[in-house]
């Protein structure tokens, strides 16, 4: 949703005087009462008044910004072989983390703007018609000459992954320029997600400009060299709301080791020491550890599931059933214990976003087994 700089000057006047009419507006600045219904009309199409009396619209929505690409899986039909070739089943569907964890939120209720890159292809096209089906707002991805990206995996016939391989070069023309395209609800976001697929000077440009804004920001790892590349972005005079590693890419993130639990807690006492409000550790079957500055630090159980169909997704319907939560209210215990049961639901279904997720879905598996 973009906003012209008159549509700034307008919102901003009506913040002071909701009551204020059409022609007070023209007077203050300097233009006539036709072209002040014009960009009023314009807001209201917009979303950012509601009705009469120019009232605002201030329910805030999510940003989320990084990768963005088709998924293959491929899954043995039995314990896999190593080099040689297993018989079972393949799919094809849209992936990649901040994508994912958009279409999750959006799923769930939350208004939602992804900001990516895919290609201007077949695979590209095939994403966005998906992604926007499922109510992802889409303005903001940028089309590229770069094929769109893939994500390759191989499961064994458990579910759990044996092998992945991501082609993400079309995440890299998101530069800093592509990201102050999406400034007007970046600024304006209840919460601003980052995936570590992201170059350093659009990691650097997105973690300034929600900082400066006052957005609480939360930062994805996505991998072990991700998370070794995003390291020296976190930083004291950047302030993260919550970083979101597993044990390795803790480790990575911190250069501590993260095998033990007393080890876990150390590494994310230095990422608190580097300005971050709230560590949140997954621990796999265990569940998660949830550390936060104050010192406080909370273990928090995995939701059982009785089925496993596939792991693929499962810490990006995690991610952003948390920050569903967040926006909703709840601190972030109650948020992470929201996020193992959207986890729970997706490892029990085949999709890597699952299709029937909703919010009532997930209260749900919070009290019945999945």
């Amino acid at each position: 949703m973009h906003l012209t700089d008159r549509e700034h000057q307008i919102v901003a006047l009506l913040r002071r005087n909701p009551t204020i009419g059409s022609a007070a507006i023209a007077e203050k600045l300097g233009t006539s009462r036709a072209s002040v219904n014009v960009h009023l009309s314009n807001l209201g199409k917009k979303g950012v008044i509601l009705g009469r009396g120019y009232l605002l619209s201030e329910q805030p929505g999510i940003v989320v910004i990084g990768g963005a690409n088709m998924d293959v899986k491929a899954r043995s039909a039995a314990p896999a072989t190593q080099h040689t070739s297993n018989p079972g089943h393949g799919s094809m569907a849209p992936g990649g983390v901040a994508r994912n964890i958009a279409e999750n939120l959006a799923r769930l209720g939350t208004l939602t703007h992804l900001v990516a890159a895919v290609g201007r292809d077949a695979l590209g096209d095939s994403l966005l018609a998906q992604t926007s089906a499922a109510g992802v707002q889409l303005e903001y991805v940028h089309r590229t000459d770069r094929p769109t990206g893939t994500y390759v995996a191989v499961l064994d016939s458990d579910g759990e992954l044996i092998l992945a391989v991501a082609d993400m070069v079309a995440t890299d023309e998101l530069g800093p320029d592509r990201i102050n395209a999406a400034r007007d609800v970046i600024v304006t976001a209840g919460l601003v997600v980052l995936d570590g697929n992201l170059a350093g000077a659009a990691l650097a440009y997105a973690l300034d400009l929600a900082g400066t804004a006052g957005v609480r920001t939360i930062l994805e790892p996505v991998s072990v060299p991700k998370a070794k590349l995003v390291a020296p972005y976190i930083t004291t005079d950047r302030a993260l709301y919550a970083v979101t590693p597993n044990r390795d890419e803790l480790a990575a993130l911190t250069g501590m080791a993260s095998r033990t639990d007393r080890q876990v807690r150390l590494a994310a006492e230095d990422l608190h020491r580097r300005g971050v409000e709230h560590v949140w550790v997954r621990l796999g079957e265990r569940g998660s550890l949830l550390s936060t500055v104050s010192g406080d630090a909370t273990t928090i159980p995995a939701v059982p599931t009785t089925t496993v169909e596939d792991v693929t997704g499962a810490g990006d319907a995690m991610l952003a059933a948390f920050c569903h939560a967040l926006l909703a209210g709840k601190d972030p215990v109650e948020a992470a214990r929201y996020g193992h049961a959207a986890a729970a639901l997706t490892i029990s279904s085949p999709h890597t976003v699952r299709p029937d997720l909703t919010s009532r879905l997930v209260q749900t598996a919070l009290t019945t087994p999945v």
